[in-house]
């Protein structure tokens, strides 16, 4: 046989094409993995292309030549490495972020202002539109700083917001010591005195002796229930207890209005 003759170009042009193989294997081998981990279904694409480029490469007839199978293996790894760039450059498709609407923050409602004119006596808050939205919160309130004739209003208000039905301011001359009269949610006719007086003054046993008398026999009251901004001395809570007429002071009148107390129909006495 004839001995090939050494050929420095030949030679050169193998470690070249060598060199850039490796190269380019290893790039497309890093770009394939970090394809894989991204985009699985790039890199069964990867896989195919290059199956592709092998079969291409051993399909011609004619000679290898290591000219050709640098064009195109080049020009199949071009292809690959275009597609798997495009791959890795497509932006993952990051889900909407849902936003979550914070609640509301709940404010206390400013309470009834106690500065409006008194209804005519007899009139009922539901013909005056002055019903109390049962959902507001109130706020603590000064009932000592009212006049007499808000304070009954404001009483009044109190009954409606708690559930009373067919709420009468009456107070005024001529009274008989009633001022607010109402219907309990129990059923029960509700018939309410209301004593505004300043600090240091209290309710004493000729008060109850005198809204006694009237309360039972002339308003026909099931519950008789006497509200003051101040407080009772000790015979009058005596007299009441025995007559069976509820006490509420400043301080259940504050816990009553706030909800953190009973409302008066609610606990009376036993008479």
């Amino acid at each position: 046989m004839r001995r090939r003759r050494f050929d420095l170009r030949t030679t050169t042009w193998f470690f070249v094409l060598l060199a850039l193989l490796l190269s380019l294997g290893g790039l497309i081998a890093r770009t394939a993995a970090q394809a894989a981990q991204r985009r699985p279904v790039w890199a069964v694409i990867l896989l195919l292309l290059a199956s592709a480029a092998v079969v291409a490469g051993h399909r011609g007839r004619r000679r290898w030549s290591a000219r050709r199978a640098l064009r195109r293996a080049t020009e199949a790894l071009e292809a690959a490495a275009e597609t798997a760039a495009d791959a890795l450059q497509e932006p993952a498709v990051a889900a909407a972020p849902v936003e979550v609407a914070e609640p509301p923050v709940a404010t206390p409602a400013a309470t009834a202002t106690a500065t409006a004119t008194a209804p005519a006596p007899g009139a009922t808050y539901a013909e005056e539109t002055l019903l109390l939205d049962a959902a507001v919160v109130p706020q603590v309130m000064d009932y000592a700083v009212l006049d007499p004739e808000e304070f009954e209003r404001a009483i009044a208000e109190l009954c409606v917001r708690d559930g009373c039905t067919d709420v009468e301011v009456v107070g005024g001359a001529g009274d008989l010591g009633a001022d607010v009269l109402a219907v309990a949610p129990s059923g029960h006719r509700l018939v309410v005195q209301c004593k505004r007086y300043g600090e240091g003054n209290r309710v004493g046993s000729q008060d109850l002796q005198r809204f006694g008398g009237t309360c039972f026999t002339v308003h026909e009251a099931d519950i008789a229930v006497l509200v003051t901004t101040a407080d009772f001395t000790a015979p009058a809570l005596e007299y009441a207890e025995q007559c069976g007429i509820v006490c509420v002071d400043a301080e259940a009148l504050t816990a009553w209005h706030l909800g953190t107390g009973p409302c008066p129909w609610d606990t009376p006495y036993d008479g």
